[in-house]
């Protein structure tokens, strides 16, 4: 699901920006509503689309939303496009939106996700078996701060995301307590504080991001993710309890609401052919996190960068 955003940025993120002046080859110009998050990482992707919508003529609006629960409005309608759906976290959920029929799978960004728990290399010192997530079962109080201990502390992203890691712990018999930080800034910011002193600190990290390429570490190897695993308790290392494996790896996807391609055909197939990757992914939430640019100075150089990308996508 993600990345430490200013203030400022959550100005951007509630407000509804209109496109100037539809053409007359766009289909409708009722607002396209492109939903909001609060990791910079799906700011930039989302306003990316919506400036090459833009470009199309489209009128595009912004509109703020739940992760997980956009999907009612995605159903109804109510939203039109959300650009990131995490196989690692909503993959569930957009297959149950898609099985309605009132929601469609509209395709892979072409980013590829990794959402796992992750730690410092120098915590490998005090707990020598990682990566291998057994390794946590004789070392967690390494791991355990003074609110926490004798437990492990797993600092988990905020709860909207998802991640099923309470019951991972529990599946697994970790002896783990999971504090969720409140924000994604809040995430990174726990990481950079401990990384800094060489403090314990297990978390949350994902990819694409500029975290896992700035802090030396690695991703803990828990037992492979299979749909089973999380749906029926009698899968995996623990016959009693689903969640006892890691999250699952896989695209990004971009969601619709299904009757987008119809009211707006133009749109949908440039929705469709829009394509990004990890590397320049993570590279513009470097440049809005680490270097404190904002988020529309970072669209703006990616659409002046890749005029000839885009514009073949709305067919110009």
């Amino acid at each position: 699901m993600r990345h430490g955003m200013k203030s400022a940025l959550m100005g951007v993120a509630v407000a509804a920006l209109a496109a100037t002046g539809a053409t007359a080859e766009v289909e409708s110009t009722d607002p396209i509503k492109l939903t909001l998050h609060d990791w910079s990482g799906q700011l930039i992707n989302t306003q990316i689309m919506g400036a090459i919508l833009e470009e199309a003529g489209y009128n595009i609006e912004y509109v703020q939303a739940d992760y997980i629960a956009q999907f009612a409005g995605l159903k109804t309608g109510d939203l039109t496009l959300a650009m990131e759906i995490w196989a690692t976290t909503g993959q569930e959920a957009l297959d149950e939106a898609t099985g309605t029929g009132k929601v469609e799978n509209v395709g892979e960004t072409g980013l590829q996700a990794i959402e796992e728990w992750w730690y410092p290399s120098y915590m490998v010192e005090k707990c020598p078996g990682l990566p291998d997530w057994q390794a946590l079962k004789a070392c967690s109080a390494e791991f355990a701060t003074a609110e926490t201990a004798p437990k492990g502390r797993y600092v988990g992203g905020p709860v909207t995301w998802g991640g099923f890691d309470d019951e991972r712990v529990k599946a697994l018999g970790l002896d783990f307590e999971v504090v969720h930080a409140g924000t994604d800034a809040a995430l990174f910011a726990e990481l950079e504080s401990a990384y800094q002193r060489q403090a314990p600190i297990i978390l949350w990290i994902y990819d694409p991001h500029w975290a896992p390429a700035k802090y030396d570490g690695a991703f803990v190897d828990f037992p492979p993710y299979s749909a089973e695993c999380y749906a029926d308790a009698s899968v995996g290392v623990n016959p009693d309890l689903a969640y006892d494996c890691g999250k699952p790896r896989g695209p990004i996807w971009k969601a619709a609401w299904s009757g987008m391609a119809e009211k707006w055909p133009g749109a949908h197939a440039a929705v469709q052919a829009y394509t990004i990757g990890n590397a320049e992914m993570s590279a513009m939430v470097a440049a809005v996190d680490l270097d404190g640019e904002s988020i529309e100075d970072v669209v703006d150089a990616w659409m002046d960068a890749n005029e000839s990308r885009w514009t073949g996508w709305i067919g110009q």
